[in-house]
């Protein structure tokens, strides 16, 4: 297939033109404005050829990579880098909850005006599947948790409501359009490549080692359900595939519930294992805007797409920190 990749420059995007290089046979194209990721991540992920929003063509079959450094909010670059693609998988976006907290319009404009942009695109250019990256926790807010895709969202921070506003216009599109949209809510997705997240795996290795202190904010029993990337990468791949998931939302999570804590318990002995010890661990003030616990009930992703996570948590931290120690 033909597979336009917005944000295909960053942690994910990289893994999954990996995963679609490997396979071999498709036409990547990928949209990044490289404030995050950078042509060199690309390069970790296969050869490309860059090409200038000026000169850029429909896309044509076959097995080669593009890149194209843009923004998202540029909605006449969208129309254009859309034409002859097969599936968009729209990862591009501002990140986080405290990006979100700090600058909230900005957040809006990359995460809603950024998402409708290219759904514009696949409508305009016929496209058969729309994969969106939401987040599950941002969105459904403080609720007893698993979450699961029927619960009443109330977002606790900006970034939550972008997102949330992403995945209604994915649904209005497929019920007014008929583009396939398939919204995809992340859990804490860690893993090899992700030198450049500031998530809490990434965050405590790179300071590990660096041989500065881990910190906590707040006591460390704040939960979350950590994904490793492969198998968050199996998700998005069936997503693109699998019928009669059009205009569907799925929980990409693992259905554990680990604390902070527990995670960073459970880090160290990886950290050790690969010849970084003497680790000081400090607990700081808790972040404005972040939600106290959150794992996810996948069993509808399970149904409907055939997909469960594989990788256990110990198995995962292994692998990503010998990636970060040894490249």
């Amino acid at each position: 297939m033909n597979w336009l990749v917005t944000g295909g420059c960053g942690f994910i995007g990289t893994a999954l033109i990996r995963s679609l290089r490997e396979e071999g046979g498709h036409a990547v194209r990928v949209v990044d404005n490289l404030s995050v990721g950078t042509r060199e991540d690309l390069a970790a992920a296969g050869d490309f050829v860059e090409v200038s929003s000026g000169e850029l063509g429909p896309m044509v079959s076959g097995e080669h990579l593009e890149l194209v450094a843009g923004d998202i909010t540029d909605d006449d670059l969208a129309l254009r880098a859309a034409r002859g693609a097969d599936i968009i998988v729209h990862f591009a976006a501002n990140t986080g909850v405290m990006p979100s907290v700090e600058d909230p319009r900005g957040d809006c404009m990359s995460n809603v005006v950024g998402t409708l942009n290219y759904l514009e695109a696949a409508r305009h250019a016929g496209i058969r599947r729309f994969i969106f990256a939401s987040s599950g926790g941002t969105i459904i807010g403080e609720a007893e948790p698993p979450i699961h895709e029927e619960m009443p969202p109330h977002p606790v921070a900006p970034y939550g409501a972008s997102k949330l506003a992403g995945e209604g216009y994915c649904s209005a599109y497929f019920r007014t359009f008929g583009v396939e949209s398939v919204a995809l809510r992340f859990g804490n997705v860690y893993g090899p490549l992700s030198g450049h997240k500031n998530s809490v795996v990434a965050r405590f290795i790179k300071r590990a080692v660096e041989g500065e202190v881990l910190e906590i904010y707040g006591d460390g029993t704040q939960t979350r359900d950590f994904i490793y990337v492969d198998d968050l990468i199996r998700a998005v791949r069936l997503s693109a595939t699998v019928d009669g998931v059009g205009g569907e939302v799925f929980q990409i999570a693992t259905s554990a519930e680990t604390t902070v804590q527990e995670l960073t318990d459970r880090l160290l002995p990886a950290l050790t294992a690969a010849g970084i010890d003497g680790i000081e661990v400090r607990k700081t003030a808790a972040r404005r805007g972040e939600v106290r616990r959150n794992y996810a009930d996948t069993s509808k992703a399970q149904r409907m797409l055939g997909w469960r996570a594989e990788v256990g948590l110990d198995e995962g931290l292994r692998r990503t920190v010998d990636w970060f120690v040894r490249g």
